[in-house]
């Protein structure tokens, strides 16, 4: 742990590492002070001698955290090194859990899933993965350094943190260890590393970022990649994420609608050069169909047509629709299809003409460059997935099921591109095989298609297609778990309570799974009959199901 003017922060984040499951024979906690002008030092000295297995060392400031990492790898004696930041914790079990995945697969690198008020959903950590390298899983959309490494890996390949004031230095190291890296794990079902946002805002640097100070660093990240991998696709791959993500950001929304004037000008110089020269065309080929268009008005010299499509583009929406929702064997399943809408509410649409299909025309029209812009594979980087989110602990989970993606007609040669399938949620294993906790889980979707990636709420508009399902009780002891609509745009919410007892005095049918299949049947013979007779069976059975509660 590298520190700097931690201050009250070296006591409130200790704990976490001191008092690790896997126990205090068996690691070491290496503090590394970069010259700290507070009492950080006197901190780390006192929680040395209460605890053995922490060790302090004392530098002068180098002005960023790669010398003092660096600096403790050279320290440390353990067969394994965790990066951890000064604000941020690890979970109780994170140390033991991480090393017998790393001791079980012979591992360079493990990956423990992240948490916390500074992270959000990463599909990256949706599994757990025992063996994988960068050219088989989506490593390279994780570039933070709060990992698990190999002491001798790290040694044998001579990599180290650049040391000094060095922009994007984590995506350097990353880079230069996933390229090298033989086996890589992935702990997806344990929240392992605590990336913490500080009250005060001490995460970030106050220090201005200059385009060519930054895309200059990128540069070195690039090439980091090159030096590491074969010209083809598998470089083409792993650049695409630092082409799509960092230098398309300025000339996309919100940046290119936000910038303006010479400020608008000098990063709009700086990434049209770097584009232009730094990755090979197979980068820019394989993007997705926005995506690659945005690339080709950069090196096309059109920063209006840039503007104008970032405006149009900031404007297009997720549309979730649940075509069904039931309960299967104490499952909740859903079957739902993302699409993209536009500002008008129309579907976001490739179209056929002349056997070329082109993007949305209506999108496009009147934005120079940009028309008859040709789709070559209306399914790239198109992905879909439901997750929820455990609001008490910041949590994220992956239930099972894929959203594939898939062409619906709309007439006229026009299609919608939509992600479509079955989920299965879980309760009872879907926190990494445990239960969900008790409290308020909500549940999210999140898509891409056509270059276009948004993360809506799970809500419907009330009516014929929203499904209300009522509680059901699973495990031993039982856990009442019940579906709802609720809060902001009436997202889809699972309501867990804590196990024990539950008694008549909850005023709430506990239905099996049986009991949900037969209530289906009985809704889908109720849709059959006439409708004065449909209101008399629902009266009925709602005077039964009272009598029931008393």
């Amino acid at each position: 742990m590298p520190i700097y003017n931690a201050g009250p922060y070296v006591e409130r984040c200790a704990p976490s590492l001191v008092n690790q499951s896997l126990g205090a024979d068996a690691y070491e906690v290496v503090y590394v002070d970069d010259g700290s002008t507070d009492d950080s030092a006197e901190r780390l000295r006192r929680l040395a001698e209460a605890h053995p297995h922490v060790r302090v060392f004392e530098q002068e400031n180098s002005g960023w955290p790669g010398k003092p990492r660096n600096v403790g790898v050279d320290r440390a004696r353990g067969k394994y090194i965790q990066f951890v930041d000064q604000d941020d914790e690890l979970s109780y079990e994170a140390l033991e859990r991480l090393y017998a995945l790393a001791e079980r697969n012979g591992s360079d690198i493990v990956l423990g899933k992240v948490h916390g008020t500074m992270a959000g959903p990463s599909n990256v950590f949706k599994r757990t993965v025992d063996r994988c390298t960068a050219a088989d899983a989506p490593l390279i959309e994780s570039l933070t350094p709060h990992k698990m490494f190999r002491r001798d890996f790290l040694r044998e390949h001579a990599i180290r943190f650049p040391e000094g004031r060095v922009r994007l230095e984590d995506q350097l190291f990353m880079a230069r260890t996933y390229v090298r890296a033989k086996t890589v794990s992935i702990l997806g079902d344990y929240p392992c590393y605590q990336w913490n946002r500080r009250e005060d805002g001490g995460n970030n640097s106050s220090r201005r970022i200059t385009p060519d100070d930054y895309y200059g660093h990128l540069d070195k990240v690039v090439e980091a990649i090159k030096e590491g991998t074969e010209p083809g696709e598998l470089q083409n791959r792993l650049l695409r994420r630092s082409f799509r993500v960092e230098l398309l950001r300025p000339v996309s929304e919100p940046r290119v609608l936000q910038r303006t004037g010479k400020d608008l000008e000098e990063y709009y110089t700086t990434v049209r050069r770097m584009a232009m020269t730094s990755y090979p065309p197979g980068v820019r080929e394989g993007l997705p169909a926005i995506s690659s268009l945005r690339a080709e008005l950069l090196v096309q010299d059109r920063l209006d047509s840039l503007i104008e499509l970032a405006r149009r583009t900031q404007r297009i929406k997720a549309r979730v629709e649940v075509d069904d929702m039931r309960w299967r064997n104490g499952k909740l399943v859903l079957r739902t299809r993302i699409g993209m809408v536009k500002a008008d509410g129309e579907p976001l649409t490739v179209v056929d003409r002349g056997g070329r299909m082109l993007l949305d025309p209506e999108l496009l029209d009147g934005i120079p460059g940009a028309e008859d812009w040709e789709v070559r594979d209306p399914f790239s980087h198109a992905y879909g997935e439901l997750i929820v989110h455990d609001t008490a602990g910041n949590h994220w989970w992956y239930p099972d099921g894929e959203l594939a993606p898939a062409l619906e007609p709309l007439g006229g040669g026009r299609q919608r591109v939509v992600v479509a399938g079955e989920t299965i949620i879980d309760p009872l294993t879907l926190a990494g095989g445990d239960p969900l906790d008790g409290g308020s889980h909500q549940v999210w979707a999140g898509g891409q298609l056509l270059g276009v990636g948004r993360r809506p709420r799970l809500a419907v508009a009330p009516g014929p297609t929203r499904v209300s399902l009522g509680a059901i009780a699973l495990g031993t002891p039982p856990r009442l778990v019940s579906p709802g609509w609720g809060g902001p745009g009436g997202q889809l919410r699972l309501t867990v309570g804590g196990p024990g007892r539950i008694g008549p005095a909850r005023r709430v049918v506990l239905r099996t799974a049986a009991d949900h299949r037969l209530r289906h049947g009985v809704r889908e013979v109720l849709r059959r009959l006439p409708d004065g007779m449909r209101a008399n069976v629902r009266a009925a059975a709602r005077r039964a199901e009272r009598r029931m509660l008393q």
